[in-house]
């Protein structure tokens, strides 16, 4: 968060960009890609997005934090309900994704297609 500094704006939104896997910098370094967040006319902070593939990752990480465990130790049932929610959040959209998802839950790309057509049928 270079040159930023203490702001109560970064500091409210910091949360959410760590989460997604994204960069603070200041908002004159932000480059053609960054988003610029301003608060009351002024530009506060640049965020610099990371890669649809390492948000998914970030996302796992989260999920895994929530849960108090590693995902691959879920019951069924939780599994697929991180299944939902991840298919709520675009996971499967990213190159690689049920692949990446199935080897987090600890189960076959196979099974998360039928996580996912459950879901479809209910």
């Amino acid at each position: 968060m270079t040159g930023i500094g203490d702001d109560p704006f970064v500091a409210a939104v910091k949360p959410l960009v760590d989460t997604m896997g994204g960069e603070m910098v200041a908002p004159d370094l932000a480059g053609p890609d960054d988003v610029v967040l301003s608060w009351e006319g002024a530009d506060v902070v640049a965020v610099r997005l990371p890669q649809l593939a390492d948000s998914l990752d970030h996302i796992l990480a989260a999920l895994e934090r929530k849960q108090g465990k590693p995902l691959a130790d879920l019951d069924r049932k939780s599994k697929q309900e991180v299944v939902r929610v991840l298919e709520a959040r675009g996971a499967f959209s990213v190159r690689h994704g049920v692949e990446t998802v199935a080897s987090a839950l600890g189960v076959s790309r196979f099974t998360v297609y039928n996580y996912l057509n459950r879901e479809k049928e209910a």
